[in-house]
């Protein structure tokens, strides 16, 4: 997890969040949680598979089927980014084939012990 000793500036936390998002879409989960004070990769594969494919498709996975095959996440990117008024949450709009979906990721700054984190990410409907 990357730590400052001081409060991250935007830019700091936004290519956190950009590398994040490198490591998932390349279905590289363990490096990505490594990344930032993490809530379950399951949980965070999803909610970007329910908001993508799944929303594109009528037809139900077999049984966590997104989980073992993660060609889906190649389709995903990052849209806009959202700061929230304290500038301590930070939003990022999630697209599948270059349309935004209905799942966002949010990411916040926080003290640690030993400084500054970025935690998450929470996932936004």
């Amino acid at each position: 997890m990357k730590i400052w000793a001081e409060r991250p500036a935007a830019n700091d936390v936004e290519a956190v969040v950009r590398h994040y998002f490198d490591l998932v879409r390349a279905g590289k989960m363990p490096e990505a949680g490594k990344l930032v004070d993490h809530t379950s990769a399951r949980h965070v594969l999803k909610a970007l598979w329910s908001g993508s494919v799944g929303a594109s498709t009528d037809v139900d996975p077999v049984h966590d089927e997104w989980e073992h095959d993660l060609s889906w996440l190649g389709e995903l990117g990052l849209g806009s980014f959202a700061w929230g008024e304290t500038g301590s949450h930070l939003y990022v709009e999630i697209t599948y084939r270059e349309e935004v979906i209905d799942v966002a990721l949010g990411f916040w700054v926080k003290p640690v012990d030993a400084g500054w984190a970025v935690s998450g990410p929470s996932t936004l409907w």
